[in-house]
């Protein structure tokens, strides 16, 4: 949910973004084959958040082919250390993931994990210090028990596409993936085990802090 005029998202992106070549060839990869990420905008903020809440331990919830985990995986390693579990159901998906991050010197970083991506999260050891999620947003509701069991009390969930293109404004969209993450957002909200922000970054960056342990 991209609203600035190009100019301003340019400026953006030119003033904030990480100026790897390896990073370039990954954006053109994914606009060559149509293929969602979280792009230049919304990468240096994992990175940061990251880097910022000394994460050793990060738990992606959908990886695709490594783009994020470039920048988790980034992070770790300049923290001093760490592991990021890298998860898709695509066996080719995780073997080109592990050949960009070998390329990038990070491979030793990243555990790679091709299962469901929630299943693989509840057989976890867990005490994640930070959970992205960016699997299919029919899932996002029934995702968050088992991250709650999972990430550790203070750490952060980060969820992409919370906004949706505007469609969760949108009263006659009733289509189970707009109603999925109304339903999160809300429920995000309200709850007192969590302290959440909407970020309106490219499609909506969600950031929520957990509060409370399991329960």
């Amino acid at each position: 949910m991209q609203r600035w005029p190009d100019a301003i998202y340019d400026y953006i992106v030119e003033h904030s973004r990480f100026d790897n070549p390896l990073l370039r060839q990954m954006e053109a990869r994914a606009r060559k084959d149509g293929f969602p990420i979280i792009g230049p905008l919304v990468g240096p903020w994992l990175y940061l958040f990251a880097r910022l809440t000394g994460a050793k331990r990060v738990f992606e919830l959908g990886s695709g082919f490594g783009y994020s985990t470039w920048y988790f995986a980034s992070a770790l390693r300049d923290n001093g250390g760490g592991e990021v579990v890298h998860t898709v159901w695509d066996r080719e998906l995780s073997e080109e993931a592990q050949g960009w991050l070998e390329r990038a010197g990070l491979l030793g970083s990243c555990d790679f994990q091709v299962s469901e991506s929630v299943l693989a999260l509840e057989s976890d050891k867990g005490g994640n210090d930070i959970i992205f999620m960016d699997i299919d947003k029919e899932g996002y509701p029934d995702a968050m028990p088992v991250i709650e069991r999972q990430l550790r009390p203070g750490g952060l969930l980060l969820v992409d596409n919370v906004l949706w293109d505007g469609r969760i404004l949108d009263n006659g969209d009733t289509s189970p993936a707009t109603e999925s993450i109304r339903r999160f957002n809300t429920y995000l909200a309200r709850s007192s085990r969590w302290q959440y922000v909407v970020n309106p970054l490219r499609d909506g960056l969600g950031v929520a802090r957990l509060i409370g342990g399991p329960t």
